[in-house]
């Protein structure tokens, strides 16, 4: 069995979420969403996600291509990486949070990466979507 991982907030499932999630599932056979935690969504963008991450995890979950969904960790956004050890790790066209170092973090594996196409990023994107609804500290 062939194991996909993709990170993000994923404040509200869209049809751009699904079109990714629809994306990475054809590298493997069995998708895990890892989900940034409130207070590290925070701390990189210096706003809340919309939806609590609870919420966001039970969104995610009721998605079908998903089959598996995750909380990350707050301290150490790599270590669930090593715990869940995919084959293959998607991200977004416009994904920059924790990929720099990305390729450095698992150098020595067997870990394949990609880097996914939008979908109509002008439209589906939760920034746009979400704008009027920004938590602030």
């Amino acid at each position: 069995m062939k194991k996909v991982l993709v990170f993000g907030v994923f404040d509200g499932v869209h049809k751009g979420h699904l079109n990714f999630f629809k994306q990475a599932k054809r590298h493997g056979d069995h998708l895990t969403v890892v989900l940034g935690r409130d207070k590290t969504v925070y701390r990189l963008k210096q706003y809340y996600p919309v939806r609590k991450e609870k919420q966001r995890l039970k969104e995610a979950e009721r998605v079908e291509l998903v089959d598996e969904v995750r909380l990350g960790y707050m301290d150490d956004p790599y270590k669930i990486i090593f715990e869940i050890n995919p084959d293959i790790i998607c991200l977004g066209y416009d994904q920059n949070s924790f990929t720099e170092d990305l390729q450095k973090k698992i150098k020595g594996t067997n870990i394949d990466i990609f880097r996914l196409k939008p979908y109509k990023e002008k439209t589906y994107h939760s920034s746009i979507i979400n704008k009027k609804n920004v938590r602030y500290k």
